[in-house]
């Protein structure tokens, strides 16, 4: 490995696996993590459906740290094997210097819902595009658009955003969420994650979409929007797009509190089997179940808070 640049980093992990080894990876590779998976065509008018297991890689620079960042990831990918097994990752010495330009080829424009459009960073809205873009850097944080946990939340804004109202947006990952709310007319978002790096590509995102003045950041989660720490403790909106145990947990903390009395809450990362374990977390909270909406085994539900 002494002429490589690069060591690829790799797994081959069942589709709803996918985002959370994704952030994982994301935390050491350099320039984004990759999401393959099989495609096939069910009709003329299909754009393609994805099936099988997908592989999930990046790249990790070789330097004089490299053998402690493979031990790093090895421990971060251990500890998220303790949720749901996963493979031995594998590893590749890479020597092509245009690495980047090839890893770009494998993000394309994503349109999702009727109204929006999700775009990589480096991509200009296509001339006479109706949809209303929505720019990602894919290298930046955990949120890129490309997993149906992320388009089941970007559908649902289309119908619960309230044109001059604020959202909150909790795990915001890349602001993928907050970016688009705000793009369909929100007034104020605010973005709050646990992850620093969240944070600043939040940040960076925002402000490649020209919606950098309506977002509002910070490291935290419910308690700390609970606590007044942010300018918002309530929305009529409120976004929450993180692992079904994550949002249970965070019920106990107070997350069905975030929506005004009246106001919709939007919740996804779930599967198919934990549906009805956050139902019972949400509705033993007050909440009322509105809608779900899925894709594979990937479900997304809306519920609202009785009130005005």
């Amino acid at each position: 490995m002494t002429d490589a640049k690069w060591l690829e980093v790799s797994l081959v992990v069942e589709p709803e696996l996918a985002e959370a080894v994704s952030e994982t990876l994301s935390r050491f590779v350099s320039g984004g993590v990759v999401v393959e998976s099989n495609v096939r065509y069910n009709d003329a008018e299909d754009e393609g459906t994805p099936y099988g297991p997908v592989r999930v890689y990046g790249y990790l620079p070789v330097d004089e740290q490299i053998e402690e960042t493979r031990q790093k990831v090895a421990e971060a990918l251990w500890y998220l094997g303790r949720i749901q097994p996963l493979p031995e990752p594998a590893y590749r010495p890479i020597q092509d210097e245009d690495w980047m330009s090839a890893w770009k080829q494998h993000y394309r424009p994503i349109p999702v819902g009727r109204r929006l459009l999700i775009l990589p960073a480096w991509y200009e809205v296509p001339e006479g595009e109706s949809r209303i873009p929505v720019k990602i850097d894919p290298s930046m944080a955990f949120g890129t658009g490309t997993h149906p946990t992320t388009q089941l939340c970007m559908e649902f804004l289309e119908s619960t955003v309230v044109p001059g109202k604020p959202v909150i947006d909790v795990g915001c990952g890349s602001g993928i969420l907050s970016i688009g709310a705000l793009k369909l007319g929100a007034s104020h978002a605010l973005a709050v994650d646990i992850d620093r790096a969240a944070i600043l590509a939040t940040r960076e995102n925002a402000r490649a979409n020209g919606v950098f003045e309506h977002l509002e950041t910070g490291l935290g989660s419910v308690v700390e929007i609970l606590r007044g720490d942010f300018s918002l403790c309530q929305a009529p909106l409120v976004l929450a797009n993180i692992l079904a145990p994550v949002i249970v947990r965070l019920f106990e903390a107070g997350l069905a509190e975030l929506t005004s009395p009246g106001g919709v809450m939007v919740l996804s990362g779930i599967l198919d089997t934990q549906v009805e374990q956050v139902l019972e977390a949400a509705e033993g909270r007050g909440l009322k179940f509105i809608e779900e909406r899925k894709i594979n085994d990937w479900v997304a539900l809306s519920l609202c808070r009785p009130g005005a």
